[in-house]
């Protein structure tokens, strides 16, 4: 498959892995890099610069593919572990979570190309002002932090469309080839996913996420953090229930204590979902089982042949 976005990152397919805090290691990254797509490292959620700089080289050893590392801004300060990712001149750069000007600078005078997930039209304009390579647009139904709009996927991806030129890749809701047709119909040159590649072989989740992401429902979701004004959907559980009610009576201690990092770490990797929170879309619910990466891939270039073979049945009567 070839769109815009395949070739100016040098991937066979457009589908790009999300930067799952604490999730997005060496292995998983590796692996849906060698297969075709976009795997990611995540840089915020690493012990530091070191950690990082083995994590790159641990995915380099694994493939020759291109592969990114994403910086979650707002979490801890990034310029160290920039740094890092430019010395080792990594294949592209994504910036979630923040503005990505203060680093705009830094990333073109190291010739590293970057992207940003956008929740708004105003933020894709804005980011393809600076310079980037691509916007990856985040709807309402994405898991972890999503645009303060509540627009969903389907009307904001088509509105970044048709408000800017550079490479759209559509975020939210996506888990197949039927959502990689859906988002070039409307005009995106590929597809960002997260929970889908939590819920895979090479995934370091605990085995109590994935299969909690097999068990859920489309309504298994919720979305908290609201009244800090960064909304982020999560799976249903206790603790959600509680950071909600923080929320709702304005117990900002508690809440604090509640969404941090070490909650989250601790129910990813360790399994306590009832004890912490795990991101997680709505697509959750359409997730069934718990392929390889490679595996993943190869059945949603099956899928998409199949969904556009339709399309074409229907065209033509």
């Amino acid at each position: 498959m070839k769109t815009r976005l395949t070739e100016r990152l040098g991937i066979r397919l457009p589908v790009l892995q999300g930067g799952l805090a604490y999730l997005a290691r060496a292995e998983l990254a590796a692996a849906v890099s060698q297969a075709g797509g976009l795997g990611q490292i995540t840089a915020t959620t690493l012990d530091g610069p070191q950690a990082l700089a083995r994590e790159i080289a641990s995915v380099r050893q694994r493939t020759d593919a291109p592969f990114g590392v994403n910086f979650a801004l707002g979490r801890r300060p990034v310029d160290d572990l920039l740094e890092v990712a430019l010395e080792a001149q990594v294949p592209v750069v994504t910036l979630t979570g923040g503005n990505p000007a203060p680093y705009v600078e830094r990333l073109q005078a190291a010739g590293v190309p970057w992207m940003t997930l956008v929740g708004s039209v105003r933020a894709a304009r804005k980011a393809a002002e600076l310079g980037a390579l691509a916007v990856i647009a985040v709807g309402f139904e994405a898991g972890g932090h999503i645009g303060r709009d509540d627009v969903t996927t389907l009307v904001l991806t088509r509105a970044i469309c048709q408000a800017v030129t550079i490479p759209v890749v559509a975020s939210g809701g996506f888990v197949d080839g039927y959502g990689l047709l859906a988002a070039l119909a409307l005009g995106a040159e590929g597809v960002e996913m997260g929970t889908r590649f939590v819920a895979t072989q090479e995934s370091p989740a605990h085995p109590a996420y994935k299969r909690r992401l097999v068990e859920s429902e489309i309504t298994s979701t919720a979305v908290v953090e609201r009244s800090l004004g960064r909304p982020g959907r999560v799976l249903a559980s206790p603790t959600a229930q509680a950071i909600a009610e923080a929320e709702a009576t304005g117990d900002e201690a508690r809440l604090l204590q509640l969404i941090r990092g070490e909650v989250n770490r601790r129910a990813a990797l360790e399994g306590d979902l009832d004890g912490g929170f795990v991101w997680a879309g709505q697509a959750a619910g359409l997730i069934r089982d718990l392929p390889s990466a490679a595996e993943l891939l190869s059945r949603m270039m099956q899928e998409f042949e199949a969904a556009l073979g339709r399309i074409q049945e229907i065209w033509e009567g």
